[in-house]
């Protein structure tokens, strides 16, 4: 059997998910959002590269202001952030309208009395929800931002253990329950969890970034479709590249802005280990290589910034 009929069944036919759109500016980034909509996503993530800073998943060319460590190639700092990122949203309701489903990342990197500032901020651009907007050693400042704004969160992809998430969602100061499977303790766990937002109204959206093999996928995907109280579902839809493809031949189907299970024994999903090997990490140590991790991101000053 499929896992999700193990677990008691499919309540839904498929699991809607949510993409990135980014770029260095709100035209750009609208542009890419509304390429989305017309593939047929009505979930969007959108986040902005500030120019002169590197932001996630870009690099800046020429940091501003100059790093006092010149070897450093990544220089981020929050106030430009924090002024930039309300802006993007208005621009992005004005263009694209009401129709989908707006969604931003803060990663933790600002200070929380700015974090509290921003969830306010944005609150009348009416986001699905905005994400890590503090980091889990400063989760209290929740309460403040539940007490000032409707702005819709979610939180949990850097949790470990209950005494981070359970607090939260027995009084209602997040919406999405936001963990990574393999870091929470397994699928039975992240299940139960989900039980449990079940009867506090907290919903599901499970950690599902490019750099998870098509199992992670699948097994946040079997949760999906088996919970009631599911909320949305992050995917790369570069896992349907041509590589990546080749390694797993047999996948999901990504189709009308939702992951579509296999209906396969298991997780439903195949693996070719021989294309695997072609594609393995340089050595550790190798010229500009980090071994698959994500290389840090700094402020101006040299400071290592969360997480």
């Amino acid at each position: 059997m499929p896992v999700y009929q193990l677990i008691g069944g499919k309540v839904r036919e498929a699991a809607p998910v949510y993409v990135h759109a980014s770029g260095d500016c709100p035209e750009k980034v609208a542009d890419n959002v509304q390429a989305y909509m017309e593939q047929g996503f009505r979930y969007v993530r959108a986040q902005m590269e500030m120019k002169g800073y590197s932001t996630y998943g870009a690099h800046s060319e020429n940091g501003r202001p100059v790093a006092l460590d010149l070897r450093q190639s990544r220089t981020w700092e929050p106030t430009p952030y924090v002024r930039q990122i309300p802006q993007l949203f208005d621009y992005l309701r004005k263009t694209v309208g009401e129709e989908v489903e707006l969604l931003h990342d803060v990663h933790e990197r600002i200070p929380a009395v700015q974090g509290l500032w921003l969830a306010k901020a944005l609150e009348p651009y009416r986001l699905f929800f905005l994400e890590d907007l503090f980091a889990p050693e400063e989760i209290d400042f929740f309460r403040q931002v539940r007490q000032q704004c409707a702005t819709p969160i979610a939180m949990g992809e850097l949790f470990s253990n209950v005494s981070e998430y359970v607090p939260l969602m027995r009084e209602g100061l997040i919406d999405f329950i936001r963990v990574h499977i393999s870091t929470i303790g397994g699928f039975t766990m992240t299940r139960k969890i989900a039980a449990f937002g079940e009867f506090l109204g907290v919903r599901s959206a499970w950690h599902g970034p490019g750099d998870v093999s098509w199992f992670g996928h699948a097994a946040n995907l079997h949760l999906d479709l088996a919970i009631p109280n599911f909320g949305i579902q992050e995917f790369t839809p570069w896992m349907h590249s041509e590589p990546v493809r080749e390694i797993f031949p047999v996948v999901p189907e990504i189709r009308d802005g939702c992951l579509w299970a296999t209906n396969l024994p298991g997780w439903g999903v195949e693996i070719d280990e021989k294309a695997a090997a072609k594609y393995a990490l340089p050595p550790s140590g190798a010229d500009d290589n980090t071994n698959g991790a994500w290389p840090e991101v700094r402020r101006w000053d040299g400071m290592v910034i969360k997480p």
